[in-house]
């Protein structure tokens, strides 16, 4: 269970936090003084830092100093009242992860521990790169992680186009210089990008990702670059942006097909002249930052239509790493499957050892359109359905088992499509003999609503907040209640929505 490290020597604020983190399941340490904190530090090696600014006896950027003498990586969150904010804000552009402003929102704190902790994975995961290339034993020649690696996360895969992206990761990472990730949503940019910054130079640096496809075009130069108080509405405190907060280290910018013009000429000033100003600043700020950028889009095609700029794309097309798709490199399959039910084995305390012939047959004819990540939720559906220590074909989705059937289904209408799913999803719970049939019904169609309004935006959480009629803070509640599930795609009931 991960763990959340809260100094401040309030007592009703340790206790917010406390009850904040307890409904996502993480493990709270609190402590009242510096001392405490930093002994509760050294034993229990937290997962991210809650740290007052003012607390007695020291101060808030000291206490940051001997945190991260203890540990360089630890993501860090001040806790500061609007008077001593900048201090908070100084700590920033020292590798401090955020900020919140008292009286603390909930929402807020969960919402940015949340993000912290997926930080922590980024910088601290092992990416282990099979045959060699620094990435040790645990993953030659692609075989999956044993019991005592399970913390690590590994490119699998022998066919030669992996065997050609492990070459590039090892030729390049050493290189102080711009990397392109090309390749469709689910292949797996965003390990390639890890395993980049963790066999390179700046390992002991900061990693912040950002996903430029779920960010507001508005939002997302005030995201990268940071704004000066009073720059627009809404700006009512200095705030440092990602390239200034990641100083010395790598930022992962994903999916940069979706930025706009604006946002893409200062993205490049930044690798030519690695200059950049805050939103409504004139202060020069110099950037010592490695970008790491990654898209699905055909960005030879966008050229041409002027929605990105040609000396951006030569800028980042120096070095490119293209991932194939899983229809290409079928070979691998065996080997993922092999990953990932020792992975899932574990994390939902099942016994499987392996797939019957047919069920075997079927996994390897299905053209996975969502690629490895679609592949990791087929599989994990399929084990918690599983009865026994081997897959049969029962146990798979019906998608995997009737494909024609399915590519019928791809064919209807949209109208046509939810009314076969509601429908299916009606009879299966009347064979159950519900007792709240009319609440389950509803809350199946509002899932099936907002994650496919969340498709059609592409993953961007003002746009569907907007075309449903609800606030964002709404809509990222019911996002949670749902359980829809977003990063480069929006799955509905299983099913991978590209965006």
């Amino acid at each position: 269970m991960p763990s959340v490290l809260v100094v401040d020597d309030d007592r009703s604020v340790r206790r917010l936090i406390e009850k904040s983190l307890s409904e996502m399941d993480l493990e709270v340490l609190s402590a009242s003084t510096a001392d405490e904190g930093l002994e509760l530090l050294a034993r229990r090696k937290p997962d991210v830092a809650l740290l007052d600014v003012v607390l007695p006896k020291i101060s808030g950027l000291d206490l940051f100093e001997r945190v991260r003498a203890i540990d360089s990586k630890l993501p860090i969150i001040f806790i500061t009242a609007l008077s001593s904010s900048e201090t908070a804000i100084k700590a920033m552009t020292l590798g401090a992860y955020d900020y919140l402003v008292k009286p603390l929102a909930v929402h807020q704190v969960q919402d940015l521990v949340e993000q912290a902790i997926k930080i922590r994975q980024l910088m601290n995961v092992p990416v282990e790169i099979p045959g060699g290339n620094g990435a040790g034993a645990a993953a030659t020649n692609g075989a999956p992680p044993s019991e005592a690696e399970h913390r690590s996360e590994v490119l699998v895969g022998t066919s030669p186009q992996m065997q050609e992206v492990y070459k590039a990761i090892g030729r390049v990472a050493p290189q102080d210089v711009t990397v392109l990730i090309r390749g469709e949503s689910g292949t797996g940019k965003e390990l390639v990008a890890r395993a980049v910054y963790q066999h390179s130079p700046r390992a002991n640096g900061p990693f912040l990702a950002v996903n430029c496809a779920a960010i507001p075009d508005a939002l997302l130069e005030s995201e990268l670059f940071g704004h000066e108080k009073g720059s627009f509405t809404g700006a009512d405190q200095r705030r440092i942006g990602k390239f200034e907060q990641c100083a010395g280290g790598t930022i992962f910018l994903d999916e940069i097909g979706d930025m706009s013009p604006l946002v893409q000429s200062k993205v490049l000033r930044v690798l030519q002249e690695q200059k950049f100003e805050r939103v409504g600043g004139n202060q020069t700020i110099h950037s010592d930052v490695r970008v790491i950028a990654a898209t699905h889009r055909d960005l030879e095609k966008m050229l041409e239509t002027n929605e990105f700029r040609n000396d951006l794309y030569y800028r980042l097309t120096g070095f490119v790493i293209t991932l194939s798709p899983l229809r290409e490199r079928r070979e691998d399959l065996p080997l993922l499957l092999e990953n990932f039910v020792s992975i899932f084995n574990r994390d939902l305390n099942k016994d499987v050892h392996g797939f019957s012939p047919d069920a075997m047959e079927l996994l390897l004819n299905y053209p996975w359109p969502g690629n490895v990540r679609e592949l990791q939720n087929v599989l994990k559906q399929t084990l918690l359905r599983s009865a026994g220590p081997v897959i049969i074909p029962e146990f798979l989705p019906q998608k995997i088992r009737a494909p024609q059937q399915q590519a019928a289904i791809a064919g209807e209408s949209r109208h046509e499509m939810m009314s076969t799913d509601l429908r299916a999803f009606i009879d299966e719970r009347l064979r159950d003999s519900p007792v709240d049939l009319y609440a389950e019904t509803i809350a199946f169609m509002e899932r099936y609503l907002v994650a496919r309004v969340l498709c059609e935006c592409q993953g961007n959480q003002s746009k569907a907040a907007r075309m449903l009629g609800i606030t964002r803070a709404n809509l990222r509640k019911k996002i949670r209640a749902l359980n829809v599930s977003i990063d480069h795609q929006v799955q509905i009931e299983g099913e991978p929505c590209e965006i």
